[in-house]
């Protein structure tokens, strides 16, 4: 992969953007950071330093992303909930920072001086907006319409339920082929934003543990949450369908996520620091993984209902299935019934591959089942909501309830690592559907007229091979593992 230097890098984005206010050349705080070419859709970025200087690093490398993403959640935020931009600003501002611990405002800042410098004007509340945003709707703006009665805007789109979103699976013991844990999961998002979630971030900060994982542009937590930290954590998840939970008072869900990326270094730590201060927003299903005890673990983080479960010989999977019925009931509109479901049906199918491949569960396999598209609901294969590959898009019931309520969406990415790998900090990544079936806007577009509005941002979506990646830290492949 060809490495940018900073200044080839301020170059291209000063011919975009016009005179910037810094010299990349003389500007100590980026010193040391790049990102590299693209390859197969992915753009790396290694930043390091202090959260100043990561914030600033990624606030200037990633400058024209930056924007082109806040566009984009701007006109997803508003058409959701019909609120403007600066109501999540109010919310940011009033809700959230109060609420932010100081390392991680310092180096929200430095995103926002760092865009800035290569000019881009977007302030802190801004980037604090486009972090939080996959918690501030639908989960504070239903909490903020139910405590607002007289204050709803009509039509009340605010208090929809969380799309279903993302597939994975962790396994370890009897069930894979080494006996040490493989992770996997495949992000499943609007193809407006899903199009940008290609990036791999590779951080080393003053303090904690140096991270990989994916990301998009101006968040300092991965969004979909995928990555692995130098202490062998190895963390994802998926979301909770229809859950129903806001706590105001509670720390950002982006805040506790980037914090246990960086600071876990054990199951025991990384669901201490989940829980405290759970604000309830983008309630998840965790799994985990410990490289260096081989244990596992599924953390169904509810705002009411908690639920621990840990194995060194078994496997968690997520499909968005909420498992607790005391969580069910209390805290979602999710019927367990209807098997029909795409939570239900995917948890269903995860089962089935458990068993088929157990005690041969490695990587190859772990990309295979991503790419899966059994429908274990009508029991043939079908690219569908229903499948693990999620195609929303092509189901005979999309048109219907999945592009009305959602929007255009499904699978837009994949990753996958094993233990081996986590030691080494790498990562497997696919951009596009990981099955090779590509997303055509223009087709989309003239087939759904409804959704002319995602005209000016909705890109194509290729599939792109399989792609290795590795933090920088660790040098070049075949160096010595972290240990």
């Amino acid at each position: 992969m060809k490495k940018f230097s900073i200044s080839m890098f301020a170059l291209s984005s000063l011919m975009l953007f016009g005179a910037g206010r810094v010299d990349p050349a003389k500007d100590g705080r980026l010193k040391g950071a790049f990102r590299l070419a693209e390859t197969n859709g992915w753009i790396q970025v290694h930043l390091h330093g202090t959260p100043a200087q990561i914030g600033f690093q990624h606030g200037f490398l990633l400058a024209p992303e930056i924007k082109d993403l806040q566009r984009v959640i701007q006109l997803e935020l508003q058409r959701d909930t019909k609120r403007d931009w600066n109501f999540f600003r109010r919310a940011a501002k009033e809700v959230l920072w109060p609420r932010i611990e100081r390392e991680y405002r310092e180096e929200l800042q430095g995103i926002s001086d760092g865009a800035r410098a290569n000019g881009l004007d977007l302030d802190v509340l801004d980037i604090t907006v486009l972090n939080a945003w996959q918690e501030l709707a639908p989960y504070y703006t239903a909490w903020y319409e139910n405590s607002h009665a007289k204050d709803v805007p009509r039509p009340l789109r605010g208090n929809k339920s969380p799309a279903e979103r993302c597939s994975a699976f962790v396994a370890t013991g009897s069930y894979t082929k080494d006996g040490k844990p493989v992770m996997a999961h495949n992000a499943w998002t609007n193809y407006l934003d899903g199009a940008r979630w290609n990036l791999i971030f590779d951080i080393v900060p003053k303090n904690g543990h140096a991270i990989i994982m994916d990301g998009l542009p101006g968040l300092i937590h991965s969004g979909d949450d995928f990555g692995v930290n130098a202490a062998g954590i190895m963390i994802t998840e998926t979301t909770i369908s229809e859950f129903v939970g806001f706590d105001p008072k509670g720390i950002p869900e982006f805040v506790r996520a980037r914090k246990a990326m960086q600071y876990a270094d054990s199951v025991d730590s990384f669901v201490r620091i989940m829980e405290d201060g759970n604000n309830g927003g983008y309630a998840n299903t965790w799994l985990v993984a410990d490289r260096k005890t081989d244990e596992i673990a599924s953390l169904e983080l509810g705002l009411k209902n908690v639920t621990l479960l840990r194995s060194k010989d078994g496997y968690f999977s997520g499909s968005n299935y909420p498992a607790n019925p005391k969580l069910i009931k209390e805290e979602t509109t999710f019927d367990p019934s209807d098997l029909s479901f795409s939570a239900t049906a995917r948890r269903l199918r995860w089962d089935q591959l458990m068993a088929e491949n157990k005690g041969s569960i490695d990587v190859e396999k772990g990309k295979a089942f991503l790419s899966d598209h059994y429908d274990s609901f009508e029991h043939k294969t079908q690219p569908n909501e229903r499948s693990l590959c999620g195609h929303i898009d092509l189901s005979p019931r999309g048109v219907t309830h999945w592009l009305q309520a959602y929007g255009t969406a499904g699978t837009v990415q994949a990753k996958v690592m094993d233990a081996a790998m986590a030691g080494r900090m790498e990562l497997w990544a696919s951009m596009g559907h990981p099955c090779g079936i590509p997303f055509k806007a223009a087709e989309h577009l003239a087939a759904h007229p409804d959704y002319a509005w995602e005209r000016d941002y909705l890109r194509d979506i290729p599939s792109r091979p399989w792609t290795l990646f590795r933090a920088a830290s660790m040098g070049r492949t075949g160096d010595s593992p972290v240990q």
